[in-house]
């Protein structure tokens, strides 16, 4: 079984989902069990809707995400990511 590590799902995400940023924040201690916050930026995300980005990233952490008792998800497009680091910058 693979470990369940930030870490660890940030490397899954980048190499199953081909993902040019990944930020995963280990929000177990504010809850009961463990829980994650990710934000992917991924060219796989162009063109589908939210619920099938969702799917994309829970089909990568397939393993883990019986483990997981919350998942917070953010899915951009690389033109979404740059239009939202211009527009905060």
């Amino acid at each position: 079984m693979a470990e369940l590590s930030a870490a660890a799902l940030r490397e899954k995400l980048e190499q199953r989902l081909g993902a040019e940023h990944v930020e995963v924040e280990d929000t177990t201690s504010s809850r009961c069990s463990t829980s994650f916050r990710l934000l992917v930026v991924s060219g796989a995300f162009r063109g589908k809707g939210l619920l099938q980005r969702h799917r994309l990233v829970n089909e990568a952490l397939g393993e883990e995400l019986g483990r997981i008792h919350a998942l917070e998800q953010r899915t951009l497009t690389p033109e979404q990511w740059a239009e939202e680091r211009q527009r905060f910058a």
